[in-house]
């Protein structure tokens, strides 16, 4: 994995690509715009979870304390909005995430996402003002695009890939990250009691700014179809990293899903 390092110059990383997410994250927003003003069936759903440690979109990265999460979605078509919030359970926010999808390729065996967001992860840090050090709330700023091609063998049964590349706007690191991953996912596993399992096994290449690393990650995700409540458990390990974070992440929590379909006519 590490010839994504190679084929992918710190100069297209530094000029190009910054360019690149700007533009596809504003014509994601207007194609956004468009579509819901189109008439056909729209969904609006999410899961909202508790769980006992917060971790991000890349699992080597945590809050490192209980989380709050909703995961929304309004969807078409062929095109998403899915916002993705994150609090503490003090309240106090960590990141949002505004994802905009497009189902470039859809209704068959192989499937092709692609996507872009703005994002603000919070944070407090001790900052001067007039000569003075003062505990603030402050708000990193980033653009991150993302491709998804999948292709589904059975029922039960797809492996794809998975590629992030964000640009942080700030003037702290990390400015470049690239996530690079081979996804599996096997579901419908009876348990009984018409509850299913699915399990979404992962590894992973991450580079942030100079520093890269390689990951195994597995998440578990109980389910009934009808029932509005469920369970999910992930556990993450790192592999061989010199990026900063803990070499084994796991959390648990509870879900609450929803989800509505309306006509526009």
């Amino acid at each position: 994995m590490s010839l994504l390092a190679t084929y992918l110059p710190s100069t297209i990383m530094n000029s190009f690509l910054p360019k690149l997410l700007l533009i596809t994250t504003l014509t994601l927003l207007f194609a956004m715009q468009v579509q819901a003003q189109e008439s056909g069936s729209k969904q609006i759903g999410g899961v909202i979870t508790a769980t006992n440690n917060g971790v991000s979109i890349i699992p080597s990265f945590t809050l490192g304390r209980p989380a709050l999460l909703f995961d929304l979605s309004l969807s078409g078509e062929r095109f998403s909005f899915d916002p993705m919030l994150r609090f503490g359970m003090d309240g106090k926010p960590w990141s949002f995430i505004f994802w905009g999808r497009y189902k470039a390729i859809k209704d068959k065996p192989f499937t092709l996402t692609v996507g872009a967001h703005p994002a603000f992860i919070f944070q407090e840090r001790i900052v001067k003002v007039n000569g003075q050090e003062k505990t603030m709330f402050v708000s990193q700023r980033f653009l991150a695009m993302e491709v998804a091609p999948m292709y589904k063998f059975s029922n039960r049964l797809s492996i794809g890939l998975y590629y992030l590349q964000g640009h942080g706007f700030n003037p702290i690191p990390p400015d470049n990250t690239n996530f690079l991953a081979l996804n599996t996912e096997v579901s419908n596993i009876p348990l009984g009691g018409d509850f299913n399992l699915r399990v979404n096994p992962q590894l992973f290449y991450l580079k942030v700014d100079d520093t890269s690393g390689t990951y195994i990650t597995s998440n578990f995700t109980v389910s009934k179809p009808g029932f509005p409540i469920g369970f999910q458990a992930l556990f993450n390990q790192k592999i061989k990293s010199t990026i900063a974070g803990d070499d084994f992440i796991w959390n648990v929590g509870i879900m609450y899903l929803f989800s509505t379909t309306y006509q526009k006519k």
